[in-house]
C-alpha cells in the first residue's frame, strides 16, 4: 500500500461499499494523534488479532497520515469481522472509524504476484508529456524516491488459536471474594497498561490499571465498587489479546 492510500466507503461488510469491494485490508481513522507510532502499532495489533491472523500493521509519522492506520489480515472474513466488531470502539479515548481500504498493501501484492516496485509504479503512472520531460532531464537525481517505503511486517505473526483454558497453568487466587479490584492473568507479556485501559475503561466506575514490571502477564484493574467490577469481569472474560484469552477474577484481599 502506498503512503497515498485512501479509504474505502463506510461501514458494511457484505458487498461492495461506495465502489470498494470487501478485501483483506481495513483503513482506520480518527485515531488519537498523541500516541507514539510504535505504541499505536503494537496496540492495534493487540486489539485486532482476536479477529484473525494479521500480516501487517501500517502507520506513518507524516502529517498527512496522522490519526490513520491500515491493518492487513490474511483473509477477507477476518477483515470483515474486525470492521464490524470494532467500529466506533473507544481506542485511546476516541471512537475508531473503520472502512475497507481502496489500495492493496504491498505484502498482499507480493503474495498474489501483482507487486510493482514504487519507482517503476510511479513512472508507469506518469502522463506522457511529463515522462518525456523527465527523460530529457535525466541528469536530475532520482535517488531515494519511494524505495523501501515500509520497514516490513510489524512484529511476529499472532499465536495460533488457543481454546480457553489451554496453554500454561495460571495462578489462581486462593480465596476469591467479590470486591472492586480485578486480577487479570494470561496476558501476552508485552501487553501494556494503556492497552488494558482501552478495554476496561469502557465500563462504568473504572479507576485505574496497575501492572507489575517484574511480573509480566498479569495486571490489576480497580473499579468504584464490586458491582462495577463484576460487570467488567463478565464482559471481558476470555477476551483475546494476540489470540490469547485473558482470565479475569476478583483480586485476592
Amino acid at each position: 500500500m502506498s503512503a497515498e492510500a485512501e479509504a474505502g466507503g463506510g461501514g458494511g461488510g457484505g458487498g461492495e461499499v461506495n465502489g470498494v469491494q470487501p478485501n483483506v485490508t481495513i483503513y482506520i481513522n480518527n485515531l488519537n494523534e498523541k500516541i507514539k507510532l510504535e505504541e499505536l502499532k503494537k496496540s492495534l495489533n493487540a486489539v485486532f488479532s482476536q479477529f484473525g491472523k494479521i500480516l501487517e500493521v501500517l502507520a506513518f509519522k507524516t502529517l498527512k497520515h496522522k490519526g490513520q492506520a491500515w491493518v492487513v489480515f490474511e483473509d477477507v472474513a477476518s477483515a470483515t469481522k474486525a470492521l464490524k466488531g470494532m467500529q466506533d470502539f473507544p481506542f485511546y479515548d476516541k471512537p475508531m472509524k473503520i472502512q475497507y481500504a481502496k489500495t492493496k498493501s504491498d505484502v498482499v501484492a507480493k503474495a498474489d504476484g501483482t507487486f510493482v516496485p514504487r519507482e517503476r509504479r510511479k513512472r508507469n503512472d506518469e502522463k506522457p508529456e511529463k515522462k518525456q520531460k523527465r527523460e530529457q532531464h535525466h541528469d536530475v537525481s532520482q535517488g531515494g524516491l519511494g524505495m523501501n517505503a515500509y520497514p516490513g511486517t510489524y512484529g511476529a505473526p499472532p499465536l495460533s488459536q488457543l481454546p480457553f483454558g489451554a496453554g500454561p497453568r495460571v495462578m489462581m487466587p486462593e480465596i476469591i471474594v467479590p470486591n472492586s479490584i480485578l486480577f487479570v492473568q494470561n496476558l501476552p507479556h508485552d501487553t501494556t497498561a494503556m492497552v488494558l485501559q482501552m478495554f476496561f475503561c469502557q465500563y462504568q466506575g473504572f479507576k485505574e490499571v496497575r501492572t507489575i514490571e517484574a511480573k509480566p502477564g498479569i495486571a490489576f484493574v480497580e473499579y468504584g465498587d464490586e458491582g462495577q467490577a463484576t460487570a467488567a469481569m463478565n464482559a471481558l472474560q476470555g477476551f483475546k489479546i494476540k489470540e490469547t484469552p485473558m482470565l479475569v477474577t476478583y483480586a485476592k484481599k
